[in-house]
């Protein structure tokens, strides 16, 4: 039998080419190999306050990202998180088993708390619980995070082992895939940080314009070094040859070979092109599914059908390790 895996993006703002370097790409790898599950995980996206049109605008345009950046319904699961209720019945069983320390020292928690000091929800502290859920629900073996995500798998890990610790084998411990390029793709205003939707002068989004891209690339933080080289402490630098390696298959050393004599200028240039044309199939491909949402629907709602089937089964053995008539 394949290996599983489980992940899902949040439908709370547009994706980043760091959301898909750092992600989409390597999932569509991982079809063959794996049997893949993937969801728009919507839950997730209201501990902060929501537009309600907006917000269902996003999760149909989220999916139709997913598709148009290569990922197959015919070879995996993709649904809507809300359309599987044992996500948040398996959630309120897990939260008995998490302790309120380790939720705390949650880095995500924190950030999100400075950032919404007016609205510190009770969900978003027990947000890591409801991730647990989603990747315990369907026993997953493997689940692409970035490395900003690692602290909330490792959790998952704990709450599993000491749920299997009390009841006996009930989970699947989870592993973390890592895509070796691109994992993590850095603020172009702010190479110390991650690229994030939150800073839009920074970023650059799955459909973006052409020329906001090139744009954005020629202004990006680089240093006075004058050549393009990976090298520890040139994080804008570093940044730049992990983007172009990700979107053009090349190495390290290929890249700064090719850069070799040439000044950021070009440089800059060069990877600009290489974003453009790597999102440039992706984008006309979402506006066709986005004129097609009759069949996106058709992909959410068979999704959700063969998800529930998987996640019934998993609630079904929890409730009766804890005790719950079944």
């Amino acid at each position: 039998m394949k290996k599983r895996i489980f992940s899902g993006i949040q439908p709370s703002g547009m994706l980043t080419i760091g959301n898909y370097l750092g992600a989409i790409k390597n999932w569509t790898k991982l079809v063959d190999e794996y049997e893949c599950i993937f969801s728009v995980v919507d839950l997730h996206a209201i501990t902060v306050r929501q537009d309600p049109k907006e917000l269902n605008e996003r999760c149909i345009s989220l999916l139709a990202q997913y598709i148009a950046c290569g990922l197959d319904p015919e070879k995996c699961i993709m649904f809507m998180q809300s359309h599987v209720p044992a996500h948040t019945q398996l959630s309120w069983v897990l939260n008995c088993y998490t302790y309120m320390g380790e939720l705390s020292r949650m880095t995500q928690f924190k950030d999100k708390s400075e950032r919404h000091a007016d609205n510190i929800n009770a969900g978003l502290f027990t947000y890591p619980v409801l991730m647990a859920s989603d990747i315990l629900l369907y026993n997953a073996d493997l689940v692409p995070v970035g490395h900003d995500q690692m602290q909330h798998l490792e959790l998952t890990r704990d709450v599993a082992e000491r749920f299997n610790g009390i009841y006996g084998d009930t989970f699947i411990v989870p592993d973390a895939y890592i895509g070796k390029t691109g994992a993590r793709v850095m603020d172009l205003s702010d190479p110390t940080k991650k690229m994030s939707k939150s800073v839009p002068n920074g970023m650059v989004a799955l459909l973006e314009e052409p020329a906001s891209i090139m744009k954005k690339f020629k202004r990006a933080v680089t240093d006075s070094m004058g050549y393009v080289k990976f090298e520890e402490g040139r994080d804008g630098i570093n940044n730049l040859l992990s983007i172009y390696c990700a979107t053009t298959s090349k190495t390290i050393e290929e890249a700064e070979k090719e850069f070799e004599g040439k000044g950021y200028g070009d440089f800059k240039k060069a990877i600009a092109e290489a974003v453009i044309a790597e999102l440039e199939p992706i984008q006309a491909k979402h506006k066709e599914l986005m004129d097609n949402k009759d069949y996106l629907e058709s992909i959410y709602k068979n999704g959700a059908q063969k998800a529930n089937e998987i996640a019934q089964g998993t609630l079904k053995t929890v409730y009766e390790k804890v005790g719950f008539i079944v």
